[in-house]
């Protein structure tokens, strides 16, 4: 008779630390603290068999964190089961005020017999890869963004402010480079400023074609273009949210797929009184900026059509009925934004919309279209 024995790992890059559940048994036990590799789990594994005189099935898992997917990919090439665990779902002792790696680890364990937690979805090895190439251009353009903001606070701080309606406009960016200060110094200063500006945008742009041609992969070309369709979302949205997401189909609902990335309001209820907070910010907090970036569109003013450019040849690829159905959700959203910007805050309308993008995002993807 084969025993299953559940085992939580709180891992870091210094220590792995072990802790064994038997449901038979209810108890924990086996507690060890371990070097970060995975050679030293398996050892693990095989004392805690032989103690045990049976033979055992092993369930293990951790919390997702700076891991990523190496441990669970380790694992599973040795035949050990192995579920990363999202963190915001598991199971927490109310009032807890001791936290160390054994009661984690505990905890853990505990989670994964009793099943009280949502497992991470793990993408396959080309989503994995192109969601860390966008997310390292990304990267690329907060640094863009932080050098944009050094540039006008330099010149804020030496009495050089523009006078221009925009910001990064060609007038601008020409009136910077232009700039002359009476120390040589601070003129050199403001050229190396420059310098990393130009490094930093051309680095940008480069990412930008690279993924626009990974969205037009055989994987991914459909899925994009469909997504394409909804105002706000082109390439870099579209794909962000297919290698991220996988399988739409995996949430059951539109309400659970807005849930997944954090876009609901939670509720802090008792008795007759209902009460809801902000919104959860639970799950991808990646797919979430994109999408309210994405609704912020919503915000300005339209062409007469309500369609760009770019969004009329996006559409000119699709199905007629996806077309329609994203014209729907075009124009709903941008009533709906004004609606509530009307009577409340823009940032309460921006979450609002991105909320409802979210679950047409969801109809689209699963065919739920009618």
């Amino acid at each position: 008779m084969t025993s299953i024995i559940y085992v939580g790992m709180d891992v870091h890059t210094t220590n792995y630390t072990l802790c064994c559940y038997s449901v038979s048994d209810d108890r924990t036990f086996a507690i060890a603290q371990v070097e970060p590799d995975y050679h030293e789990i398996l050892k693990y594994l095989n004392r805690v068999e032989k103690q045990r005189e049976e033979k055992c099935r092993f369930v293990c898992g951790y919390e997702a964190g700076c891991l990523g997917y190496s441990l669970y990919h380790q694992l599973h090439s040795h035949e050990i089961d192995c579920v990363i665990l999202a963190p915001s779902t598991m199971m927490t002792a109310p009032g807890k005020r001791v936290k160390t790696d054994r009661k984690d680890a505990e905890r853990i364990s505990k989670c994964l017999a009793f099943h009280t937690y949502s497992p991470v979805h793990i993408p396959t090895e080309m989503d994995d890869a192109v969601k860390e190439y966008i997310r390292m251009r990304d990267d690329g353009n907060m640094a863009l963004i932080r050098v944009k903001q050094q540039i006008i606070a330099f010149c804020t701080r030496h009495g050089k402010p523009f006078d221009g309606k925009s910001y990064w406009t060609k007038k601008h960016v020409d009136w910077l480079c232009e700039m002359d200060f009476d120390s040589a110094i601070l003129k050199e200063a403001l050229q190396e400023y420059m310098i990393l500006y130009f490094q930093l945008r051309e680095k940008v742009e480069m990412y930008d074609v690279r993924i626009e041609k990974l969205s037009q992969m055989d994987t991914y070309l459909e899925p994009v273009q469909r997504l394409g369709c909804l105002r706000g979302i082109a390439a870099h949205t579209a794909l962000s949210l297919c290698v991220e997401v996988g399988d739409f189909r995996r949430f059951a609902t539109a309400q659970q797929f807005a849930s997944y990335i954090g876009l609901v309001p939670g509720e802090c209820s008792s008795g007759d009184k209902q009460q809801y907070t902000g919104i959860t910010k639970a799950g991808n907090s990646h797919l979430r900026k994109l999408l309210v970036e994405a609704a912020q569109v919503f915000s300005r003013s339209a062409t007469k059509s309500g369609k760009s450019a770019a969004l009329k040849e996006r559409q000119a690829k699709c199905d007629s009925v996806i077309v329609a159905y994203a014209d729907k959700a075009n124009a709903r959203l941008k009533k709906k934004y004004f609606r509530i910007a009307l009577k409340s805050k823009a940032n309460i309308a921006k979450a609002a919309v991105a909320r409802e993008l979210a679950c047409f995002v969801w109809g689209l993807m699963t065919e739920h279209v009618a």
